[in-house]
């Protein structure tokens, strides 16, 4: 720091050297704080009404902001466009969402900041630094602080400013419960259930054709889904991740256990090819053996044996569909799966 940056009067003059009576003084002498002024809401208590009624009316419009959003979320349409000048062509949903949301949280943050410039107390304070540790006689002026400060801000005694202030805070969460719309519609049982049903053909995934018992020969390992599921429908990846079937023909001297060769034809079965771990697609095959992987995570399932699991992590052994030859002689479902397919949910029984 130069000479040129020191206040003139801090200075020493040509006098103080002659007599050689210089004495040192602070350049950055502490100034103290100003002189307070008290606000027109300190002296005026109408004025101070006032300031509380803004407050009040700030908070209200928070809550009827917070409505507004729930009841845009309910009135307009996902897919509706509106233009709205100067921004064009938007989303009704998202342009009303954006702006009663905005709203309502502008409103609380502009209450509370009139709040603290109108009516709390503005005296500054000076405070020095004391130690990290709190001592009883810091508690007690932490406490007594406190106390003064809830009572100069007038919270216990502007109940108005308080009572809105309150219903505003505690409705603008309410706008991230209606958000939960978007997780989609309750499953209600739909996991429970497929596409398969009585008289549903089998159709190969590979040709798009129905399947015939003849089409399916001992060792082969071949993957269906339900009549009248496309590839080209929306839902097809939702259907199919619940449907999707693999078909294996064995001797039924082999089949092991007595319901698996009771919904079998001929030594055909079809068992679901999600797998009960997580739900990945099921697609190596053992011929001798007549097991089943799962790339995913190596679970094993023996399906001579009710696609019991034998090997990795899955729960329980695969679900299987009971199938039939229709009057046309094409494989066919006499139902739908007996139990979910799938890895296990909470609600599965």
């Amino acid at each position: 720091m130069s000479s040129q940056d020191i206040p003139e009067e801090t200075l020493p003059s040509e006098q103080d050297h002659a007599r050689g009576t210089v004495e040192a003084k602070d350049p950055f002498a502490d100034p103290g704080l100003p002189a307070h002024k008290p606000r027109v809401q300190d002296i005026d208590e109408r004025a101070a009404k006032r300031s509380e009624r803004t407050v009040a009316l700030l908070f209200t419009l928070s809550m009827l902001a917070t409505i507004a959003f729930i009841a845009s979320y309910v009135i307009f349409p996902v897919d509706e466009i509106v233009y709205i000048w100067p921004f064009g062509h938007v989303s009704a949903l998202n342009f009303s969402l954006g702006i009663t949301l905005g709203l309502a949280l502008f409103c609380i943050g502009a209450g509370a900041v009139h709040w603290a410039r109108t009516l709390m107390s503005d005296t500054e304070i000076a405070d020095e630094r004391h130690p990290i540790e709190a001592e009883p006689e810091v508690k007690a002026k932490v406490l007594a602080d406190f106390a003064a400060g809830a009572q100069e801000s007038g919270f216990g005694r502007r109940k108005l400013i308080r009572n809105t202030m309150f219903g505003a805070l505690a409705m603008v969460p309410l706008s991230g419960v209606v958000l939960l719309r978007d997780l989609g519609p309750l499953p209600e049982d739909k996991l429970r259930h497929t596409l398969w049903a009585k008289g549903k053909q089998l159709i190969n995934m590979n040709t798009n054709e129905p399947l015939r018992p003849e089409d399916v020969v001992v060792g082969s390992l071949t993957f269906a889904m339900p009549e009248g599921l496309s590839e080209h429908d929306h839902s097809f990846q939702t259907e199919i991740a619940k449907a999707a079937l693999m078909i294996v023909r064995i001797q039924p001297e082999d089949i092991k256990d007595k319901r698996e060769l009771e919904w079998s034809h001929d030594g055909i079965v079809a068992y679901s090819k999600i797998c009960t771990h997580v739900g990945c697609p099921i697609s190596l095959y053992e011929q001798q053996t007549h097991h089943v992987l799962c790339p995913c995570h190596q679970s094993t399932f023996d399906l001579s044996d009710g696609a019991r699991v034998i090997f990795g992590p899955a729960g329980h052994a695969l679900p299987q569909l009971r199938i039939g030859v229709n009057d046309e002689g094409f494989l066919e479902a006499l139902g739908d799966f007996d139990e979910p397919v799938g890895p296990a949910f909470w609600e599965r029984g």
